[in-house]
C-alpha cells in the first residue's frame, strides 16, 4: 500500500495507455511503474506463557493410585487448579508415573 506524498492520500493502480501507475484519487499526482515492487512485513509473535507453569508445575507433586488411560499405569502424578469460578470445584490434572509413557488428562 503506498501513499501520495502531496496530500497523505492512498494511491491506486491504474492502467494508463496500456501502462500500469498510482494515481491519487484526491489531487492530481502519478506515478509510473516500471519495475515489479513487494514487500512483506512478518509480525513478531508474542510469547505464550503456558498457563499451568511448563514442565516446572510438575517438579513437587504427589502421587495417586489412578490407572493412566494410555498405558493403564496404574499410579499417577495429580495437581488441582481453580480454572474455572470459585463456586464450582478444581480441575484434577493426571500424568501418569510411567517414564516411557508421560501421558496427561484432566478429571
Amino acid at each position: 500500500m503506498l501513499f501520495c506524498p502531496t496530500c497523505s492520500s492512498m494511491l491506486i493502480v491504474e492502467i494508463y495507455s496500456g501502462h500500469l501507475r498510482y494515481k491519487c484519487r484526491s489531487c492530481p499526482y502519478n506515478f509510473n511503474i516500471t519495475r515489479r515492487t513487494t514487500s512483506r512485513i512478518y509480525p513478531k509473535l508474542k510469547v505464550i506463557d503456558d498457563v499451568l507453569g511448563g514442565a516446572a508445575a510438575w517438579d513437587n507433586v504427589d502421587a495417586t493410585d489412578e490407572r493412566c488411560p494410555s498405558c493403564s499405569h496404574p499410579r499417577a502424578y495429580f495437581m488441582q487448579i481453580q480454572t474455572r469460578s470459585a463456586d464450582e470445584p478444581m480441575t484434577t490434572f493426571y500424568k501418569c508415573c510411567n517414564i516411557s509413557c508421560g501421558h496427561r488428562w484432566r478429571e
